[in-house]
């Protein structure tokens, strides 16, 4: 299959723009330390003046683009974030710019400004960062266009498909797109997960290959079916399609397997979960000190938005309702009431109206919202006192949404990890979509969530959450 492809990484391509940049961040160096003087007045003569400094600038692009070598600077896989390229470029920038302080100082001590040095540095990383910024925002716009995105294919829905499906959902910015799924399961091959389509069986590979815009192959078989897997692979190479294979580790979960190397020879083996009982402390602590750092700018909102409430309509100001929380464990729920009393006695004859797939109950346009519920829905802000339940230890500020009692009792079995966890007030399924997202998406998100948690992951979802909350997409 043809794929549209424009190649943003091109190795020599970008070696070029970094010496251009470096020049240009050289030169402002200079200008800063010796036309503005910033922070520092200094003295002019021979060694101020640009044509003294030009063959040192020279010599720092050489010594640079060899330090970013050494530190895969031009080796960058889909799943490097921007963070590990800026990491390789300061590594790169501060090693080299050492080098060269150390050879200039100790062949002209003290003929060249120190300080330019240092400006020369920042605004080195400064400006290849943003043009690596630069790069993925335009790869994103492109994606968006249907260029430079690889087509898959899953074989098998299993743990380790979904573990595919969930990754792939996940970080759209490695710009794959999952066509469907093939798999003999009669559980899990006949129905679709979330947008990921149920194509038929492996049987059926061949024609879909031929009649889908398929450019590569994924199988997560079992080993136990080697045989299969080899005609599989065989089946894609005729049709010209490039097939991998996903080691299944005898059935274990890959986000506890590790790869290693040792001379060249790879080594697995199993890793720590994250939730530790120190992980658990930590996302604890952050969790106290996010919400008594907000708390004294929430509380005017939450006296304002209390009297709103009571003035538009009779009622309790809050409206609490039972939900699951980690392993299963029932607890009560805080919320602005956003509905008129008794709204909930009124689903079973709404029920046609629900726009999302079992378990979950949606109504775009949900006639038992009041003026004002309407509102606290599109920002979200009747999700406020629910940091009432974070203080109380039932609820984190990150994780997956607490279900209904009814809702958990008709979970599939990889739908209960969910459960894994203390549930939150935000997570990837309210920055990915919201209500947009259907209920098996959710749940693929919540369990990547899961098995790639850190601390810094939480500190990016609560921020990427404050834009989100600002539009109110997908929020209803």
């Amino acid at each position: 299959m043809i794929m549209k492809r424009i190649n943003l990484k091109s190795r020599w391509a970008w070696i070029l723009v970094d010496l251009l940049l470096i020049y240009l961040a050289s030169y402002l160096a200079w200008f800063i330390r010796y036309e503005l003087r910033w922070f520092r007045n200094v003295e002019t003569g021979y060694y101020s003046d640009l044509q003294a400094y030009s063959l040192l600038f020279v010599g720092l692009s050489v010594v640079l683009l060899l330090a970013f070598n050494a530190n895969q600077v031009y080796n960058i896989r889909r799943s490097t974030s921007w963070v590990d390229e800026v990491y390789r470029l300061t590594n790169g920038v501060f090693v080299g710019t050492i080098f060269v302080m150390a050879a200039t100082f100790g062949l002209r001590p003290l003929a060249f400004s120190r300080l330019l040095f240092l400006y020369d540095a920042v605004l080195i990383i400064s400006f290849l960062g943003i043009a690596r910024g630069f790069r993925r925002f335009l790869e994103s716009r492109l994606r968006a266009r249907g260029i430079n995105v690889t087509n898959l294919l899953i074989v098998g829905a299993g743990d380790i498909g979904r573990a595919v499906m969930r990754a792939v959902f996940a970080q759209p910015h490695l710009g794959y797109r999952v066509v469907g799924f093939v798999d003999n399961d009669s559980e899990l091959g006949v129905t679709d997960i979330g947008r990921f389509k149920a194509l038929g069986s492996l049987t059926q590979l061949d024609s879909i290959l031929e009649s889908e815009e398929i450019h590569e192959v994924i199988l997560t078989l079992p080993w136990s079916d080697q045989h299969e897997i080899s005609q599989l692979v065989r089946a894609s190479e005729r049709r010209g399609v490039r097939a991998r294979v996903v080691p299944d580790m005898f059935q274990l979960n890959l986000s506890r397997v590790s790869v290693e190397e040792l001379g060249g020879i790879p080594l697995i083996g199993l890793k720590v979960t994250r939730f530790t009982e120190s992980g658990v402390f930590a996302k604890r602590m952050l969790d106290i000190l996010v919400t008594l750092a907000i708390m004294p700018f929430l509380i005017p909102v939450f006296i304002l938005i209390a009297l709103l409430v009571r003035i538009e309509s009779t009622g309790p100001i809050f409206f609490t309702q039972m939900r699951v929380g980690r392993l299963g464990q029932p607890f009560k729920i805080y919320k602005f009431r956003s509905m008129a009393v008794g709204a909930e006695n009124q689903q079973q004859e709404l029920s046609e109206l629900n726009r999302a797939a079992a378990p979950m109950f949606k109504i775009p346009e949900d006639p038992r919202l009041t003026w004002m519920g309407r509102w606290l829905r599109r920002s979200s802000l009747d999700e406020l006192p629910q940091l009432i339940n974070v203080l109380q230890g039932e609820m984190s500020i990150v994780g997956p949404r607490p279900g209904l009692p009814n809702e958990v009792h008709v979970y599939k079995h990889w739908h209960r990890q969910r459960l894994d966890v203390l549930p939150g007030i935000t997570g990837l399924w309210q920055v990915s979509g919201r209500s947009d997202i259907v209920f098996d998406e959710m749940c693929l998100l919540d369990i990547y969530y899961i098995e790639n948690w850190s601390l810094p992951l939480d500190v990016i979802l609560i921020l990427r959450t404050i834009p989100k909350v600002f539009l109110g997409r997908g929020a209803y």
